[in-house]
């Protein structure tokens, strides 16, 4: 049986922890790293909750760890979990720098264990079924996709709001984003941000206007903005024109006066079609995609490890156009994402 291990106590944590009861699977859930031990970890009741992540690494019935702490600290736990033999799913972003980034990686590829980035978004049914319909041919060739995302304000954790921790709203936010516009469009090479200068964007919320242009021509915008009033559902869309048509899915998270809203449509040559999604659970579906690919010792290729990368490299170009009030080229090509329908 697997032995699961989660680090981090707080949301993101018990997230992943409520995912896995949805699965059945709470009973595989030995141990909850916080900073402090004892007492009980709400959505884990039957883990040992402890404070020495060592514990974890030297014990062999625990084969899966799930990282659910700050960015800042995603490279040294990322690390050592693999070179401990454990197969690891890290919470997005990958990390706060590029060479933290490709350090993981390497580690990855080095043991041999499976290792997957959280891009959770690509577990929601709308975002998958657009990807599938663009993959099929249905729009013809893209040419231009625009993402919006709104939120209150990150008050559950006060690391979100210390860039040092974050990397600020782009990097922890507008990341999900700027993964489904290189999805969607390819190989990213010029990033430009419109919004608060860098001093204000270390601890501003938004909103922040990103444009990213892509090899073949497409351009992808991103609306970042999480300052809505307290209490206001979670909203997140996408919109995609191709040469054959356009789609379209739009999210918004059940309020005290509204129900959660899960809507995609298409309109392309001799195809028209609108369907409301039902209610799903997305963490459930990533986590049950993960332990898939532990069982079968497989890649994930549906959430690449390269594309979690070109992600982030998006994500600090934005911050750096911020600070420049200039667009910023990428150093790097951009790797192809192969993610497949397989989830």
């Amino acid at each position: 049986m697997t032995g699961i291990a989660i680090i981090g106590r707080g949301a993101m944590g018990a997230t992943h922890a409520r995912a896995l009861a949805s699965l059945g699977r709470a009973e595989q859930i030995k141990y909850v790293v916080a900073r402090t031990a004892g007492g009980v970890a709400e959505a884990a009741p039957g883990a040992s909750v402890i404070s020495d992540f060592e514990v974890v690494l030297n014990d062999p019935e625990v084969d899966v760890v799930s990282i659910c702490t700050p960015t800042g600290t995603h490279r040294e736990l990322a690390v050592q979990a693999l070179r401990a033999g454990k197969n690891v799913l890290l919470e997005k972003p990958i990390a706060l720098t590029m060479d933290d980034g490709r350090a993981i990686c390497d580690e990855a590829q080095r043991s041999g264990k499976v290792f997957m980035v959280a891009q959770v978004v690509r577990f929601f049914d709308g975002y998958r079924q657009l990807a599938d319909d663009v993959a099929a041919g249905k729009l013809g060739r893209l040419v231009s996709a625009r993402a919006t995302r709104l939120s209150s304000k990150p008050d559950w954790a006060d690391w979100l709001r210390d860039f040092a921790e974050a990397g600020g709203m782009l990097v922890d936010f507008g990341i999900h984003d700027f993964d489904q516009m290189n999805l969607l469009l390819g190989d990213p090479v010029e990033v430009s941000a419109t919004g608060p200068s860098l001093t204000g964007a270390r601890n501003a919320t938004g909103p922040v206007e990103t444009t990213i242009t892509y090899r073949d021509g497409g351009i992808g915008q991103v609306l970042s903005y999480a300052d809505l009033p307290s209490g206001a559902p979670f909203r997140s869309s996408v919109e995609v024109v191709g040469t054959g048509g356009f789609a379209q899915y739009e999210y918004a998270a059940e309020s005290p006066v509204s129900p959660a809203v899960s809507r995609y449509s298409l309109s392309a040559v001799a195809r028209d079609s609108r369907v409301s999604l039902a209610a799903e659970d997305p963490y459930a579906r990533q986590l049950e995609y993960f332990l898939d690919c532990v069982a079968r010792e497989a890649e994930p290729s549906f959430c690449p490890t390269p594309s979690a990368l070109v992600a982030l490299e998006v994500a600090l170009a934005a911050t750096t156009s911020l600070e420049l009030g200039a667009p910023v080229r990428l150093d790097s090509d951009s790797a192809s994402d192969p993610a497949a329908a397989d989830a």
